[in-house]
């Protein structure tokens, strides 16, 4: 089975995973999403991340944070640029995601960034999703 959009399947996952308040999810490994794992991690939206070598790709594990009500830290993942409607920020357009206290992420010619990064090394780039 392949998937038109990896990323949109990863954000998925994520959301589901947290609503039915799992504490780890399975998701089949890219570059791409390990990057946004690291991202989560450092954001402080996830525990922590594991990539388990398989015979394919590998296995993504993500390990969900929950705060002491079993809330999860993640309200909200937004896909933004999509396969059929790509969408590019200059580095004066990036959004601030509910005034800075969510996360835009976006994929530049530095690799994968926050919007914080990647207006700090004044680049521009796709905006790939938002993090709340």
């Amino acid at each position: 089975m392949s998937i038109t959009d990896p990323l949109a399947d990863m954000l998925t996952r994520v959301r589901n995973a947290n609503m039915a308040k799992h504490r780890k999810v399975d998701i089949p490994a890219s570059k791409m999403k390990v990057s946004v794992a690291k991202i989560l991690k450092d954001e402080g939206y996830i525990k922590n991340y594991k990539l388990i070598k398989d015979r394919k790709y590998g296995i993504l594990r993500v390990y969900l944070k929950y705060d002491d009500l079993n809330q999860g830290v993640i309200t909200g993942l937004k896909r933004v640029s999509k396969p059929g409607r790509r969408l590019y920020v200059k580095k004066k357009e990036i959004p601030r995601v509910l005034n800075g206290m969510g996360v835009a992420v976006l994929s530049t010619s530095k690799g994968i960034l926050t919007d914080r990064e990647a207006r700090k090394l004044n680049i521009g780039g796709e905006l790939l999703c938002n993090i709340w």
